[in-house]
């Protein structure tokens, strides 16, 4: 678990007693407050804290009349409470009928279980969509990606655009975890054109079917495309955790930002727009709840800088013509990203297309035998 409370109750009263709290790397308390965030949150800014707190954010902290606990808008951290005053970042841990604090949410329930106030602040509240000048937008981009001062971490590495542009930008050794030789091959080519050392761990079937039921568990569902994510990712955060890393960066977020998925080919300029924001109202649920789950299972860091604020306030600005673009008949996705790429890349892998993690790594084949 990251983040576990529950009660204790006095005899025959309906009102909590004893509150019995942890929180567990990379959850942190700090005196009553118990939160998965970069920053400490100040409970002086409670009220607005999904305006204040400009990360990824789950947060409980016990107050004398009042138990409060809230996320950010984009839920990127799960958090749930129960009928039994139960709290918890895994519905699993919590008896009862089972609630989710919402996006953006901020929550006070007393110490009967009944809720005294409730508010929501939505996507809009926090990032101002617009369109502005392409080369400053990428200038902030780029000081915002590079502003990121690593702790003992490593890159799950992927030999695409995404995360060789983190590896370019970050002191850091890159990790891997495939089924495919011919991936293993790409990716030592693609370190070494990096300059970069590399740990890569080949697994097979033995490997992944061990760890499936393990992954079902922690990401607490059995939906096929989840899974065929969560295990790589899980066997990447196990593989990075055996080695000594406390945390590991991952390039989630690039495909919603900067116009990475297929589907969007086929959309104009304003569907295409459209689509770029509602994915990324929705990239807790879709994806991140599952990787902070597996993440929390690992007791590792999950970092994501393509999801720092600075930056998705600078991306969803840029004018959706640069992020798909029609060059000498081909459609490029994440055009703009492999311009800012090319600046730290050799072109090779700047323009390479990369498959989603599923079916490069191999695993999506090999756990269809067993989902």
């Amino acid at each position: 678990m990251a983040i576990y409370a529950f009660p204790e109750f006095d005899g025959e009263s309906r009102r909590a007693s004893r509150i019995y709290a942890s929180a567990r790397y990379p959850s942190r308390q700090e005196g009553n407050i118990f939160f998965d965030s970069e920053e400490v949150p100040n409970l002086k800014y409670a009220d607005e804290m999904p305006l204040r707190l400009r990360s990824f954010y789950s947060v409980v902290a016990f107050r004398p009349s009042h138990i409060f606990l809230s996320r950010d808008v984009l839920g990127g951290k799960p958090l749930y409470y129960g009928s039994d005053m139960s709290i918890s970042s895994f519905k699993s841990y919590i008896d009862g009928e089972v609630y989710e604090v919402m996006p953006g949410e901020v929550l006070k329930i007393d110490y009967t279980g009944e809720i005294q106030e409730r508010k929501k602040f939505t996507f809009e509240d926090v990032f101002k969509v617009g369109q502005a000048d392409v080369d400053e937008m990428v200038e902030r981009i780029i000081s915002s990606l590079s502003s990121y001062k690593p702790g003992v971490g490593c890159i799950a590495f992927s030999g695409g655009v995404d995360s060789s542009l983190l590896a370019a930008l970050y002191d850091l050794p890159l990790v891997s975890v495939t089924a495919s030789k011919a991936e293993e091959e790409w990716l030592r080519e693609a370190a070494k054109m990096l300059g970069k050392e590399i740990e890569i761990l080949k697994v097979g079937e033995d490997e992944i079917r061990d760890a499936v039921q393990t992954v079902i568990k922690t990401v607490e569902t059995d939906d096929f495309l989840q899974l065929s994510i969560a295990v790589p990712v899980y066997l990447t955060m196990q593989f990075a955790k055996t080695l000594g890393f406390t945390e590991i960066v991952f390039g989630q977020g690039a495909d919603e930002l900067f116009g990475g998925y297929k589907r969007y080919e086929s959309m104009d300029k304003y569907e295409l727009e459209d689509a770029i924001v509602r994915d990324l109202k929705s990239i807790g649920d879709s994806n991140l709840v599952r990787d902070n789950k597996l993440a929390y299972r690992s007791e590792i860091r999950l970092v994501t800088p393509y999801l720092r604020w600075d930056v998705i306030d600078a991306a969803i600005k840029i004018p959706p013509e640069y992020k798909v673009r029609r060059v000498d008949g081909r459609v490029i996705r994440k055009y703009i990203l492999r311009k800012i790429a090319e600046n730290y890349l050799p072109g090779e892998i700047a323009w390479k297309e990369k498959k989603a993690i599923q079916y490069s790594t191999g695993m999506a084949k090999i756990l269809k035998k067993y989902l």
